[in-house]
């Protein structure tokens, strides 16, 4: 696809980013985006391949070659509308997805992968600039009503989808506005609201109800639900943190992560924080307890709230610099990567263990570390244990806790509902029908598969719909 040689003529180009010293003065986004004939170019560069694995790499399995040999030729237009075809929010994935389709393509044996996320992105944000997005109402109305928990990515991907066959759609939202994590645990340095916002108003004219401050299982009986529509996907997410069972954990500055990130983002959206509750970095010394992409939103937040310093710690090794491309193309490897807000000044540690946190008239002053060895045992299983005198303390006033999260939360709807559970404490549902052991209510995204990428739970809405849609009807044209 592209040009047959411009893999060779043209070398990578993607976007860059605003000095650290500029951007952390403000929570707007930063990228700077390649021009029209620069995205050209790199379009061109997309290889004649034969085996797009870029596709293996895509959860939303985009046809990625297909939009860049159109952005090359010029024609964004019609890339518009094969990335839609796989794609309901590009903008999403184009500016929060790691890229597994860039470690997966062929070019990335060498390093220099196509810029396959910038080209995305450029062709969503070129569709909107130029007004080529508009409301696709269903034709005919089915006269089936399906209630969607949960307004993240997948549970908006299963919404529109079900809505454009014809279904009545409601969207509900325990929060106050729509976007689930996408509004209150992505920082808006990251994505601006605008793109939830444009898509909500698309919906709206779709024919979606969104029902905003509505928690089910708490503000609401499950039981309505089941009265009052033909089908239920739960898309709620996977919400229980990894909790950190250590003394001193119940001393005040210290906080989850999505208890620190959302008062951030309602700020921007002009909100008050009540003060009582209000959490600050400013003037403080960080430590943000966690190593991936929830850590490193702590860490771009707290720079822009005035944090004198932060420190980030993973319990995991420190990993190589460069991964063996033989070992692990076009898989998505294990390699050091540093994100933008840790390019803003973060100290980085790893194979720490958190012992104790300190605390003086009730409020945290240090944490107690240690160090790991990790090591192999005689069945190839890792297993860690402490460096005998490696113990050190940082000194902290706000320690934030960004270890992940376990499954979704059971009180409230999942108990009321009564639906098996995974193994791992997530809603039981295969990736064919997506049928929970209630056979009328399905789950999706996060809550189906545990903490993941936007892209994943953007696939499984799509998949989910489709399901409900064959259930509802006996027959779907919606693709998977």
């Amino acid at each position: 696809m592209g040009k047959p040689t411009g893999f060779m003529e043209f070398e990578r180009v993607d976007r860059s980013y605003a000095p650290p010293a500029d951007r952390v003065n403000h929570y707007r986004e930063f990228l700077i985006p390649l021009d029209e004939k620069e995205a050209s170019r790199q379009g061109a560069r997309c290889m004649d391949c034969g085996i797009p694995f870029c596709h293996q790499g895509c959860p939303v399995n985009n046809l990625i070659p297909d939009w860049n040999d159109l952005v090359y030729r010029g024609e964004w237009r019609e890339a518009l509308a094969v990335l839609h075809s796989t794609n309901n929010f590009p903008e999403f994935t184009g500016r929060i997805c790691p890229a597994p389709c860039e470690a997966a393509c062929t070019l990335n044996i060498d390093d220099k992968p196509v810029t396959i996320k910038t080209i995305e992105c450029a062709i969503i944000d070129k569709g909107w600039e130029n007004n080529w997005i508009s409301p696709q109402p269903a034709r005919h109305r089915t006269g089936r009503r399906v209630a969607i928990v949960g307004s993240g990515p997948a549970g908006l991907a299963c919404a529109q989808q079900l809505a454009r066959v014809g279904h009545e759609v409601a969207v509900f939202e325990k929060q106050d506005r729509i976007g689930g994590l996408l509004r209150y645990g992505i920082p808006d340095f990251k994505m601006e609201k605008l793109a939830i916002d444009r898509r909500i108003a698309q919906m709206l004219a779709e024919g979606v109800a969104f029902h905003t401050n509505v928690h089910i299982g708490v503000t609401l009986p499950t039981r309505k639900l089941l009265e009052e529509f033909d089908a239920v996907a739960l898309a709620g997410g996977a919400e229980q943190p990894r909790a950190l069972e250590i003394p001193g954990r119940e001393l005040d500055g210290v906080h989850f992560a999505m208890t620190f990130l959302p008062q951030q983002n309602r700020r921007n959206a002009g909100d008050e924080i009540d003060p009582a509750r209000a959490i600050s970095a400013a003037d403080k010394h960080v430590v943000v307890i966690g190593g991936g992409d929830t850590g490193s939103d702590c860490i771009g937040t707290s720079f822009r709230q005035g944090a004198l310093s932060v420190t980030q710690l993973e319990i995991l090794p420190r990993p190589p610099e460069k991964e063996d491309k033989g070992l692990t193309w076009p898989d998505w490897p294990n390699k050091l990567r540093t994100s933008s807000s840790q390019e803003e000044g973060a100290q980085r540690d790893w194979a720490v263990a958190t012992q104790s946190i300190e605390g003086r008239n009730g409020a945290v002053t240090a944490i107690n570390c240690v160090r790991l060895n990790w090591k192999r045992d005689e069945h190839g299983r890792w297993n860690m244990e402490e460096v005998p005198g490696s113990e050190f303390r940082l000194k902290t006033d706000l320690v934030l806790l960004a270890m992940g999260f376990i499954h979704p939360v059971r009180e409230g709807m999942l108990q009321e509902l009564g639906v098996a559970l995974d193994t791992r404490g997530n809603v039981q549902a295969d990736t064919d029908r997506y049928q929970t052991s209630l056979p009328k209510v399905f789950a999706a995204g996060d809550m189906r598969r545990g903490q993941s990428l936007v892209v994943w739970a953007i696939r499984e809405g799509r998949q989910c719909a489709r399901a409900i849609d064959e259930f509802l009807m006996g027959s779907s044209e919606l693709p998977r």
